[in-house]
């Protein structure tokens, strides 16, 4: 299994759903049928918007915010208390700290937000858990000779993760995996999330054939070529 991160300026639609038109489905489709073509492996491709909530990034940033105007608001109070301390102002404090953590979680709950304050650790994990949740749900370890390949993008934490099944790690070499990985991030980095994963497509195909070539008359068709989405 390979992973990659995309860097933070890739313009990627980060949304609640990815909206392709079904020309873009079926070229993605058109892609997976020609690189399996060329192996007896199967090849299924995923898109999600995200891998995790992250709603503790969501809690530390209202939190983090929150404890930021409370100081910018004590260390400051001759400017708004120039009459001096009254037992009142202590429920506009309670007021604007509650506030300031409502504006910070609902900031928390943002692409960028959640990309600069979750630890990367962290995204790497949801993305795999992700990734192996689909490798079951979607029976891709479930192909007779356990040839299959998950190549599954993430939006919100700009990353890819290829996972192949068991019979296939055990004939290819992680770092053989770059090559899927580094063919779709040449265009994922553009923006383009289509392009990318169809030259991913195209590299895993090619990898594929060496260790697993289409074989005349015995290569099924065992899983769906179409394109996965989930949010």
């Amino acid at each position: 299994m390979v992973e990659a991160i995309l860097g933070e300026g890739v313009p990627v639609e980060t949304g609640e759903r990815l909206e392709l038109t079904k020309e873009e489905r079926e070229r993605i489709s058109l892609a997976v049928h020609a690189a399996e073509q060329k192996t007896s492996a199967e090849i299924v491709p995923m898109i999600v918007s995200r891998s995790g909530l992250y709603r503790d990034t969501r809690h530390r940033t209202g939190l983090v915010f929150s404890l930021v105007i409370l100081t910018l608001m004590l260390t400051t109070e001759i400017f708004w208390l120039p009459w001096g301390w009254h037992g009142s102002n202590a429920a506009w404090l309670v007021l604007a700290t509650t506030a300031a953590y409502g504006v910070g979680s609902w900031l928390g709950t943002l692409p960028r937000c959640i990309r600069l304050l979750t630890p990367r650790d962290r995204m790497h994990h949801k993305v795999r858990l992700r990734a192996e949740r689909a490798f079951t749900k979607y029976a891709v370890s479930q192909t007779r000779e356990r040839t299959g390949v998950l190549i599954m993008v993430s939006l919100l934490e700009h990353q890819i993760y290829v996972l192949a099944d068991q019979s296939i790690t055990q004939r290819v070499p992680s770092e053989r995996w770059s090559s899927v990985v580094e063919a779709a991030v040449s265009r994922l980095t553009t923006g383009d999330i289509v392009g990318g994963l169809c030259q991913g497509i195209q590299a895993c195909g090619t990898l594929l054939a060496e260790v697993y070539p289409s074989r005349s008359g015995d290569n099924p068709d065992e899983l769906s070529n179409e394109l996965v989405i989930e949010s």
